[in-house]
Protein backbone atom coordinates (compact mmCIF):
# COMPACT_ATOMS: atom_id res chain seq x y z
CA UNK A 1 0.00 0.00 0.00
CA UNK A 2 1.91 3.35 -0.70
CA UNK A 3 1.81 5.67 1.65
CA UNK A 4 -0.35 9.29 1.31
CA UNK A 5 0.37 11.04 4.29
CA UNK A 6 2.32 10.05 7.71
CA UNK A 7 1.89 11.49 11.09
CA UNK A 8 4.88 12.20 13.19
CA UNK A 9 4.27 12.73 17.13
CA UNK A 10 6.61 12.37 19.84
CA UNK A 11 6.23 11.70 23.57
CA UNK A 12 8.83 12.91 25.88
CA UNK A 13 9.01 13.21 29.78
CA UNK A 14 7.12 10.55 31.82
CA UNK A 15 4.71 9.00 28.81
CA UNK A 16 1.37 8.94 30.07
CA UNK A 17 2.19 9.97 33.61
CA UNK A 18 3.38 13.98 33.56
CA UNK A 19 5.00 13.89 29.63
CA UNK A 20 4.18 15.77 26.45
CA UNK A 21 3.34 15.15 23.31
CA UNK A 22 4.00 16.87 20.42
CA UNK A 23 3.56 16.24 16.91
CA UNK A 24 6.81 17.24 14.13
CA UNK A 25 4.67 20.46 12.89
CA UNK A 26 3.40 21.66 16.01
CA UNK A 27 -0.24 21.36 15.62
CA UNK A 28 -0.12 19.15 18.60
CA UNK A 29 1.20 19.59 22.21
CA UNK A 30 -0.23 18.32 24.81
CA UNK A 31 0.09 17.43 28.80
CA UNK A 32 -0.03 13.99 29.50
CA UNK A 33 -1.63 13.05 32.84
CA UNK A 34 -3.02 9.90 34.66
CA UNK A 35 -6.88 10.68 34.60
CA UNK A 36 -8.51 11.13 37.64
CA UNK A 37 -10.24 8.07 37.22
CA UNK A 38 -7.20 5.93 37.61
CA UNK A 39 -5.61 7.36 40.53
CA UNK A 40 -3.92 10.18 38.61
CA UNK A 41 -4.08 13.84 39.31
CA UNK A 42 -5.63 14.13 35.81
CA UNK A 43 -5.06 17.63 34.86
CA UNK A 44 -3.97 16.75 31.13
CA UNK A 45 -4.81 14.33 28.42
CA UNK A 46 -4.14 10.44 27.61
CA UNK A 47 -3.63 8.29 24.82
CA UNK A 48 -6.83 7.00 25.18
CA UNK A 49 -8.46 10.77 24.60
CA UNK A 50 -6.02 11.04 21.50
CA UNK A 51 -6.40 7.51 20.65
CA UNK A 52 -10.74 8.25 20.95
CA UNK A 53 -10.34 11.64 18.93
CA UNK A 54 -8.69 10.33 16.20
CA UNK A 55 -11.55 7.21 15.75
CA UNK A 56 -14.13 9.37 16.22
CA UNK A 57 -12.55 12.36 13.51
CA UNK A 58 -11.66 9.51 11.11
CA UNK A 59 -15.05 7.16 11.36
CA UNK A 60 -16.98 10.42 10.97
CA UNK A 61 -15.12 11.70 7.70
CA UNK A 62 -15.57 8.15 6.47
CA UNK A 63 -19.24 8.00 7.09
CA UNK A 64 -19.45 11.77 5.03
CA UNK A 65 -17.32 9.79 2.02
CA UNK A 66 -19.68 6.62 1.80
CA UNK A 67 -22.72 8.68 1.96
CA UNK A 68 -21.41 11.04 -0.33
CA UNK A 69 -20.27 8.23 -2.36
CA UNK A 70 -23.80 6.75 -2.26
CA UNK A 71 -25.34 10.20 -3.07
CA UNK A 72 -27.29 9.82 0.73
CA UNK A 73 -27.64 13.28 2.31
CA UNK A 74 -26.74 13.16 6.04
CA UNK A 75 -27.68 15.97 8.52
CA UNK A 76 -26.21 16.77 12.02
CA UNK A 77 -24.18 13.78 11.80
CA UNK A 78 -21.67 12.58 15.11
CA UNK A 79 -19.29 10.11 16.25
CA UNK A 80 -18.87 9.62 19.53
CA UNK A 81 -15.62 7.02 20.42
CA UNK A 82 -15.42 5.57 23.60
CA UNK A 83 -11.49 3.97 24.21
CA UNK A 84 -11.32 1.92 27.18
CA UNK A 85 -8.33 0.64 28.54
CA UNK A 86 -8.91 -2.79 29.92
CA UNK A 87 -6.00 -5.21 31.78
CA UNK A 88 -6.09 -8.04 29.15
CA UNK A 89 -7.28 -11.37 30.44
CA UNK A 90 -5.07 -14.00 30.96
CA UNK A 91 -1.76 -11.76 30.15
CA UNK A 92 0.56 -9.44 31.34
CA UNK A 93 -0.36 -6.10 29.85
CA UNK A 94 -3.23 -4.07 28.38
CA UNK A 95 -5.87 -4.18 25.81
CA UNK A 96 -8.39 -1.78 24.59
CA UNK A 97 -11.99 -2.21 23.82
CA UNK A 98 -14.21 0.37 22.53
CA UNK A 99 -17.41 1.77 21.30
CA UNK A 100 -18.47 3.88 18.42
CA UNK A 101 -21.87 5.78 18.93
CA UNK A 102 -22.82 7.24 15.71
CA UNK A 103 -25.52 10.18 15.21
CA UNK A 104 -27.10 10.41 11.86
CA UNK A 105 -30.07 12.91 10.97
CA UNK A 106 -31.95 13.02 7.53
CA UNK A 107 -31.95 9.32 6.75
CA UNK A 108 -34.16 6.30 8.03
CA UNK A 109 -32.60 3.48 10.92
CA UNK A 110 -31.73 1.02 7.98
CA UNK A 111 -30.19 3.24 5.90
CA UNK A 112 -28.50 4.89 8.82
CA UNK A 113 -26.92 1.30 9.96
CA UNK A 114 -26.05 0.62 6.22
CA UNK A 115 -23.85 3.78 6.43
CA UNK A 116 -22.01 3.19 9.63
CA UNK A 117 -21.58 -0.29 8.77
CA UNK A 118 -19.87 0.60 5.54
CA UNK A 119 -17.58 3.30 6.80
CA UNK A 120 -16.42 0.55 9.41
CA UNK A 121 -15.16 -1.68 6.45
CA UNK A 122 -13.31 1.87 4.58
CA UNK A 123 -12.25 4.07 8.05
CA UNK A 124 -8.21 3.67 8.75
CA UNK A 125 -8.59 2.80 12.48
CA UNK A 126 -11.64 0.79 12.32
CA UNK A 127 -9.09 -1.43 9.33
CA UNK A 128 -6.40 -1.29 11.81
CA UNK A 129 -8.06 -2.51 14.81
CA UNK A 130 -9.82 -5.08 13.64
CA UNK A 131 -9.17 -8.50 14.84
CA UNK A 132 -7.64 -6.75 17.68
CA UNK A 133 -10.40 -4.82 19.53
CA UNK A 134 -13.63 -5.48 20.25
CA UNK A 135 -16.09 -2.66 18.80
CA UNK A 136 -19.38 -2.12 19.45
CA UNK A 137 -21.31 -0.15 16.94
CA UNK A 138 -24.95 1.74 17.87
CA UNK A 139 -26.27 4.18 15.78
CA UNK A 140 -29.13 6.15 16.45
CA UNK A 141 -31.24 8.48 13.69
CA UNK A 142 -31.86 11.84 14.71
Amino acid sequence: MAGIYTAVATSTGEGRRGGRATSDDGALDVTLAVPAAMGGAGGGTNPEQLFAAGWAACFHSALKGVAAERRITVSDSAVVAEVTLQRAEGAAGYGLGAALHVEIGGVDQATAESLVEQAHQVCPYSNATRGNVEVALDVTVA
